[in-house]
């Protein structure tokens, strides 16, 4: 008998949007169960309805073999089932061990928080579980990382039985996806269930039991992890074949289109500088930047669109100096992808076609009018609808909320908005982070396009894979600084990485 089953679970939302349609299976006891698919199959749905945050319209779920019905998600974790979402809840100016005991504070005389009490035990189930934290540290001073195990802990201590995480490792750095992978054989081993949810089908490889596949909301198929492969996997997902090679072709670069020299900045949330930083990247050319999370990358694509603060000896784009130029201006000369969608990429509460407008409502002619302050609604529409169409974006209305679609469909919003600017520099920051794995294709795609039509072509991501497979060269930072500038050709994850965690050029292949 499974620990979770699900018995015709259907969700429906408005007009007529199948969320889940009646989607059958078992989750056994003491596995470790993927569930994959493209943006807005319904894998997030389904694990918020074992999670109480959505009600399903029919259908049943068992869970420990009894026959339940979640209101919230207080009621599934009292009943052992708890979610590590992607976007972290903590609060900064609180320890690890305060973190996990919010809300569920032990007491001692007079109704006073038990300190000691409290952090003994969060100890204990820091010890107990492997996870390597320090439970007096400030939450405020953990890489995102840590702060995935803080809320994993979180769970342990309320006594979850059943683990779900939502794509837990795409805010980690390659050194960090290991350890949680052996953190969680740990779980498992010691008899809890884990289900979670990823587009990264080589770690679905590595770490699940077995896989289930959804695709528009059905369950396709639930196969045992060592009896299938990543292009298998991929082909029920999409119903075709997905290329994971590189298909960068030989291609001549032009002039120098960003030239950046003595670029220096405040890292935020670091006492450390960022730079001198110089920099130049050429019209058909694709450059990366990788670094391990807190090493400046972020900072750098910051200081070049202006967000933060920051001063140069030269800042230019395509000959035009930046220095003097607000956001808005600098806007004229380079698109932007930034890596936070939901709260710098759009807006949540507007619409696809209201998204869609952003900036190009100032910037583009013919998208607006009254100076810019009101934007044409039907050249709004009509890019919204292609966007829509070719980025295969799951939604049937260009009038739905941005917040109503999955991450994965918000990003290609987003990508589907920067890329139709026709500027001479694109900054992507993390362009393929929670999507799935026929858009990546998609999106690389895309990219090279960008690069075959002369366009200079800025790459942050956390994926060493990707800078390899899509870019001319790749730069690392540390501490603030370029520590590598490495054509492609040369490049090797052993460089890389040894660039990334020590500062240095380890000439020594792979």
């Amino acid at each position: 008998m499974g620990v979770v089953t699900f018995a015709g679970v259907t969700k429906v939302y408005p007009p007529d949007v199948r969320a889940l349609d009646d989607v059958s299976v078992t989750i056994e006891p003491g596995e470790i169960h993927a569930f994959v698919g493209e943006n807005g199959a319904g894998k997030s749905t389904l694990m918020k309805v074992l999670n109480g945050e959505i009600r399903p319209d029919s259908g049943a779920l068992e869970v420990f073999g009894q026959r339940t019905s979640y209101r919230s998600a207080r009621d599934a974790m009292a009943d052992g089932v708890g979610m590590v979402h992607q976007e972290i809840l903590l609060v900064d100016r609180l320890t690890v061990w305060e973190n996990v005991v919010l809300g569920i504070e032990p007491v001692g005389r007079f109704r006073l928080i038990d300190r000691q009490r409290a952090r003994a035990e969060v100890h204990r189930t820091i010890d107990e579980a492997g996870l390597s934290l320090d439970p007096d540290v400030l939450v405020g001073a953990l890489t995102v990382g840590a702060r995935q195990k803080v809320e994993i802990a979180k769970l342990l201590h309320r006594n979850v039985k059943i683990l779900i995480l939502d794509e837990p490792t795409a805010v980690l750095t390659p050194h960090e996806i290991p350890e949680l992978f052996d953190e969680l054989r740990r779980l498992r081993n010691g008899g809890r269930t884990v289900c979670f949810i990823s587009h990264h089908l080589d770690e679905v490889m590595v770490l699940a039991d077995r896989v289930s596949v959804l695709r528009d909301g059905r369950l396709i198929a639930t196969v045992d992890a060592a009896a299938t492969s990543v292009s298998a996997l991929a082909y029920l997902m999409v119903e075709r074949d997905v290329v994971f090679t590189s298909q960068r072709t030989p291609h001549e670069r032009g002039k120098v289109v960003l030239d950046v020299r003595g670029l220096r900045a405040r890292i935020y949330g670091s006492s450390q500088e960022l730079g001198p930083v110089d920099l130049a990247v050429h019209s058909g050319e694709v450059v990366g930047v990788a670094g391990v999370e807190g090493n400046g990358q972020h900072d750098l694509i910051a200081a070049i669109v202006g967000s933060i603060p920051s001063r140069a000896d030269a800042l230019f784009i395509a000959g035009r100096d930046l220095t003097p130029l607000s956001i808005l201006d600098r806007r004229r000369h380079l698109s932007h992808v930034p890596a936070e969608r939901k709260t710098e990429g759009g807006a949540l509460t507007a619409s696809l076609v209201e998204n869609v407008a952003m900036t190009h409502h100032r910037l583009t002619p013919g998208f607006s009018k009254a100076r810019g302050w009101l934007f044409e609604r039907g050249r709004a529409a009509s890019l919204a609808v292609a966007i829509r169409d070719g980025f295969n974006v799951a939604s049937s209305s260009v009038d739905a909320p941005l917040g109503s679609l999955s991450g994965g469909n918000q990003q290609k919003v987003v990508l589907g908005r920067e890329l139709s600017a026709q500027r001479p520099l694109v900054v992507l920051d993390q362009p393929t982070r929670g999507v799935d794995v026929g858009s990546i294709e998609e999106i690389h795609r895309r990219i090279l396009d960008l690069r075959a039509n002369d366009r200079a072509v800025l790459v942050v991501s956390a994926d060493l894979d990707e800078l390899l497979r899509i870019c001319d060269r790749i730069v690392v930072m540390y501490r603030g600084r370029l520590v590598l500038d490495i054509a492609v050709e040369d490049a090797t994850l052993t460089r890389l990485g040894t660039a990334m965690l020590e500062g240095r050029d380890d000439r020594v292949s792979a």
